[in-house]
């Protein structure tokens, strides 16, 4: 196949090992990838070089990267039947996770050379995608304080991190909401609003699997729903309870926690503007906030 590859450079694995950056080119084309490199400087910035890399006329675009950088190239490659591959170089990996990739990006690659093409679903908030979850309220504030001191291994940086999200933790206020969820058959401006109290929701795009060890994982992206967590009680003691129960398999019995599934969702707030936090990219967006999933293609 011919392939285009791109590396993040500012990735957290490739920071940590640079040698990947020379080593992860020649796994691929082991792997039988008839290979074109998109150098780091090739562009000023992310979107810019992957536009180089779609001028390639490749049949796979390769991204090295985090949930983010991925989630850049699968906007950038809706709707242009290049397939999109992954090499897992981010600090969660959820997609790669959820493709059963390993996670060792040399490993990643070699086994990119033995994999197919296939559909996975796309959802959207106001028009931003996401491949994996869509974050409101207090995860999304720690996301951006860990965001900020990205690349820099100094001691001093990571201590502003963690008195970052403790502050974060206590001082975040709670979002008063009203929610519309729609199913098949019925739009959501037909549902009635759902009003909850919340300093933590999430959007899934299909749903979380209930097995033990199996933290974050969806075993299936092409289900074309989205999956609605509310946090209603959100203390530490509760997030710990939380991950526990998710570990052992049993998290859906969680008290505190609304969950519901939905083919798209409005969101409303009582603010002209969130941060909402899709794939770790952070943006503000003007509510309404209506999300919706897009069949894979």
């Amino acid at each position: 196949m011919r392939a285009t590859l791109l590396l993040n450079p500012r990735s957290g694995t490739l920071l940590g090992e640079p040698g990947l950056a020379e080593a992860l080119p020649e796994a691929l084309r082991r792997a039988g990838f008839d290979l074109t490199v998109i150098a780091p400087d090739a562009a000023p910035d992310l979107p810019g070089r992957i536009a180089l890399a779609l001028e390639t006329a490749p049949e796979a675009l390769i991204i090295g990267g985090g949930d983010g950088t991925i989630r850049s190239a699968a906007a950038a490659l809706r709707g242009t039947g290049v397939a999109l591959g992954v090499l897992p170089l981010g600090t969660m990996n959820l997609l790669a996770r959820d493709l059963g990739l390993p996670m060792p990006p040399l490993e990643a690659a070699a086994a990119l050379g033995g994999a197919h093409v296939a559909p996975i679903d796309l959802a959207e908030v106001n028009g931003e995608i996401f491949l994996c979850q869509s974050v409101i309220g207090l995860p999304n504030r720690i996301g951006q304080h860990r965001e900020r001191s990205r690349g820099d291994g100094r001691l001093a940086s990571r201590w502003r991190v963690v008195v970052g999200a403790a502050r974060a933790f206590w001082r975040h206020p709670p979002l008063r909401l009203g929610l519309r969820l729609g199913t098949p058959g019925q739009p959501p401006e037909a549902a009635p609003v759902l009003r909850v109290w919340t300093r933590a929701l999430s959007v899934v795009n299909n749903a979380y699997g209930e097995a033990p060890g199996a933290l974050f994982h969806r075993p299936r992206l092409d289900g074309g729903i989205l999956t609605l967590h509310v946090a209603r009680g959100f203390g530490l003691w509760w997030v710990v309870r939380l991950l526990l129960a998710m570990a052992a398999g049993r998290w859906r019995r969680q008290s505190g926690l609304l969950s519901r599934q939905a083919t798209a969702i409005v969101l409303h707030a009582r603010k002209r503007h969130l941060w909402v936090m899709n794939d770790g990219e952070a943006a503000l967006l003007e509510t309404p906030c209506t999300t919706a999933s897009t069949p894979g293609r």
